[in-house]
């Protein structure tokens, strides 16, 4: 395998797994340390580096994924979010998604009017889903779904991916091209909401609630798969 000056790549990306740390922080309670998100991609960069194989994926690719998995990996095992958020969370989802059946994206307020729920607790709960988007977008909508992890080892395994993927291709189609535009920018070009925000020029409380809007959608196109 092609060498590797594992300390200058470190040096390259620490500024990326600060930046993606604190958009993150963003969106959780304020006893998160950052430091400790830090630390946790830091972490993961250096174990992806010792596993790296350029003939499967890029180097930005392969580190990335497992930078974002370590980091929400340390948040879950925190498991800060109380049950009642939990529950909360599945009647907002349910509720964006009636509502926005004809490509309405419903602000905060109107699903605190239609659930009865705290318009400071939908904004919570807003925050937390966009907050799962940090993972793979396949990984994030198949969470609490019962669908395993997969394993590129296992053949089996990898066709499922793969068919997840092809679905999920499909109902990303779907999607109006302003939905899909905030996608790319957000999973292509790895821009904060607050940056997308500025390109669209919509507040970034908007792109949360667009974004929200958006896995609703998907999650609900590929739940007949499991």
């Amino acid at each position: 395998m092609k060498y590797i000056n594992k300390e200058l790549i470190i040096k390259e990306m620490l500024p990326m797994i600060k930046r993606i740390a604190m958009d993150l922080s963003n969106h959780l309670p304020p006893n998160v340390e950052v430091d400790d998100l830090i630390q946790e991609g830091v972490l993961a960069l250096i174990s992806s580096l010792e596993k790296y194989d350029p003939k499967r994926a890029s180097l930005k690719t392969f580190v990335l994924k497992r930078i974002k998995g370590a980091m929400y990996d340390y948040l879950r095992k925190m498991d800060w979010m109380p049950r009642n958020l939990r529950r909360s969370m599945k009647i907002v989802e349910q509720k964006i998604y009636e509502l926005s059946a004809d490509g309405h994206i419903p602000s905060d307020e109107e699903i605190s009017k239609a659930t009865g729920i705290d318009l400071k607790e939908v904004q919570r709960i807003r925050n937390e889903m966009v907050r799962k988007q940090f993972l793979m977008l396949d990984e994030y909508l198949s969470e609490d779904m019962g669908i395993e992890a997969p394993d590129s080892d296992d053949p089996a395994k990898q066709v499922y991916r793969e068919m997840l993927f092809e679905y999920l291709r499909k109902a990303i189609n779907e999607l109006s091209e302003r939905e899909r535009i905030i996608l790319s920018l957000r999973f292509e070009h790895d821009l904060s909401l607050k940056e997308i925000g500025k390109i669209l020029d919509i507040s970034e409380s908007r792109v949360s609630q667009i974004l929200s809007t958006i896995f609703v959608k998907l999650r609900k196109k590929l739940e007949g798969l499991v």
